[in-house]
């Protein structure tokens, strides 16, 4: 079992920042973080494999920086010119290879990111 934890939510006025932090209770394979807003399905914000390749949403890209300590087991998601449209439930995800091209997925509680004035 994995356990994550993530921290770093909260309100911020557009064109402001905030970093959130995702702490695994062991060491994980590829991890990324989604969002979820309210009356949508979760989407994709950004990845990050343990090759180091990143993957990140359109309407995120130039904005939002995905990375990792893995020495603490840490991903983190620094954003920056926040909208009013990342309002949101932002969550964790992480993987650990199970078996031959087969993984199994963690997610974190969630933390709400409010982008409003």
């Amino acid at each position: 079992q994995v356990q994550l934890v993530e921290s770093g939510g909260g309100l911020v006025q557009p064109g402001g920042s905030l970093r959130l932090s995702c702490t695994a209770s062991r060491g994980v394979n590829d991890m990324g973080w989604y969002r979820q807003a309210p009356g949508k399905e979760r989407e994709l914000v950004a990845s990050l494999t343990t090759g180091g390749s990143t993957n990140y949403a359109d309407s995120v890209k130039g904005r939002f920086t995905i990375s990792r300590d893995n020495t603490k087991n840490t991903l983190y998601l620094q954003m920056n010119s926040l909208k009013p449209e990342d309002t949101a439930v932002y969550y964790c995800n992480a993987r650990t290879l199970i078996g031959v091209g087969t993984y199994y997925n963690y997610w974190g509680q969630g933390t709400q990111v409010t982008v409003s004035s």
